[in-house]
């Protein structure tokens, strides 16, 4: 299964609630053209839900960075809500955890933005 993406606003951030992989092909791709496309359409503020993704590779990391680095080239932000152990361990390994901002509860999450 690759990863399944859901956008829902919430006030002016938008919530991307994505389950499944993020893996090198299809998983990878879809999950960039969303943070594209939401940056795109002037969303600043976007805020990736990761509680239900199982796996994530290094193309996925990848993906992250390139989802944080495209948010912030436009003047937005891009934030991380729910790891799970897996995914956190993953990105303290990389180094990335330092880079992003990361939550456990949404509403935290969203006021961070304000």
């Amino acid at each position: 299964m690759s990863v399944k993406l859901a956008v829902r606003q919430v006030g002016d951030v938008s919530v991307v609630d994505a389950s499944g992989r993020i893996t090198l092909g299809e998983g990878s791709s879809a999950f960039r053209e969303a943070i594209r496309e939401l940056v795109n359409k002037g969303n600043k503020k976007v805020l990736l839900n990761l509680a239900e993704i199982s796996y994530i590779d290094s193309s996925g990391i990848g993906e992250l960075v390139s989802g944080f680095t495209t948010a912030t080239n436009q003047g937005g932000q891009l934030k991380l809500l729910g790891l799970t152990k897996r995914v956190q361990d993953l990105l303290q390994i990389t180094k990335l955890y330092t880079v992003f901002e990361v939550f456990d509860d949404e509403s935290a999450a969203v006021r961070s933005f304000a």
